[in-house]
């Protein structure tokens, strides 16, 4: 099978070694050239293999750090099995800090499976599926809100399971990250978590604050988590895994037709509710305020669901099917 992307690292070498994928790019400038997307391969003995991917979208700087972090951190004394973490995994989104790449206006991670012959993106994601994820146990993936989103805290997110086996392994490993709040969705096939499960492996994404800043507290709820989870899988040793997770986690469901509050005509948006508020189906949600037209009477947004606010948008400005809130319901029972 043609993978355009070559990795001057040997991912199947023993040892730490870091390094570029290099992702064939021709242009003006230099014709024979290449995208170079850092990689860092930490290796001993038989074992679990853990990869850790920031950068899929790159206005989202929390697990960006996190990544660069554990590059630093962990040596191969510390491993059994392989660790492969990409802190800058679209590197060109990530090097201009954009959601998207500037190159295709390519979304990471919405384009799996790939296309190895296909865009910039498309490539990407096609190498991440077709090499990277078939050698893999398990996939985290370091989300946050971005520059135009804001979420309540630290939370996890992973695939609905497929069965009462696999539900008891997902509910074990999300209890040993232990962000504050988890969420189980159905599969959308153009994820890296479907990708994964494509694949064989488990993948969890975070969603780490947002709003374009870096929050000192989230990352070290990310990072502690994070490690916890490594130690529990076993392909983490020694005193770098915590004692405990940073939090005990509460499970909530998002539903993709009721939780989302959305702006139907351009204009300023007034939130009426907070981060971490209780609404229910038919409340105000927000104002949709119109400058250029004073007179015009602001209109009023209303939740279709119930549940708590974990995520609010963090741009006042607002265009026709702009998101402005995401809900979570409780799920008792699972954790």
């Amino acid at each position: 099978m043609l993978h355009t992307i070559k990795s001057d690292i040997d991912l199947d070498a023993p040892g730490k070694h870091f390094g570029y994928l290099r992702l064939p790019h021709s242009v003006h400038r230099s014709a024979y050239g290449w995208i170079p997307i850092p990689i860092a391969s930490i290796k001993r003995g038989d074992g679990p293999v853990f990869i850790v991917t920031a950068g899929s979208h790159g206005d989202e700087y929390e697990g960006q750090i996190i990544a660069s972090n554990l590059i630093r951190m962990i040596e191969p004394e510390m491993i059994t099995g392989q660790v492969i973490i990409l802190p800058m995994l679209n590197y060109p989104a990530a090097d201009a800090g954009l959601r998207t790449s500037p190159l295709d206006d390519g979304n990471l991670n919405r384009l799996y499976p790939g296309d190895p012959a296909g865009t910039p993106t498309q490539v990407i994601a096609h190498f991440v599926e077709h090499v990277l994820l078939q050698r893999a146990d398990y996939l985290v993936d370091l989300h946050s809100g971005g520059s135009s989103l804001q979420y309540n805290g630290a939370n996890m997110m992973g695939l609905e399971p497929r069965d009462k086996e696999e539900e008891e392994r997902v509910v074990g490993l999300l209890k040993a990250f232990g962000l504050p709040r988890a969420y189980l969705y159905s599969p959308n096939p153009v994820n890296i978590t479907a990708a994964a499960r494509r694949q064989g492996a488990i993948c969890f994404l975070t969603e780490l604050g947002g709003a374009g800043n870096v929050s000192k507290a989230l990352l070290q709820q990310g990072q502690q988590g994070l490690l916890h989870l490594m130690g529990y899988t076993g392909v983490l040793n020694g005193s770098l895994v915590p004692a405990k997770p940073p939090a005990e986690a509460v499970l909530m469901r998002i539903d993709r037709l009721t939780h989302y509050a959305y702006a139907r005509h351009r204009g300023i948006w007034e939130p009426l509710v907070e981060l971490g508020d209780e609404v229910k189906a038919g409340q105000a949600a927000a104002l949709i305020h119109f400058p250029d037209e004073p007179l015009h009477e602001p209109e009023v947004v209303v939740f279709e669901g119930t549940g708590q606010v974990v995520c609010k948008r963090a741009i006042g400005r607002v265009e026709r099917g702009d998101c402005l809130f995401q809900l979570a319901e409780s799920r008792p029972g699972l954790l």
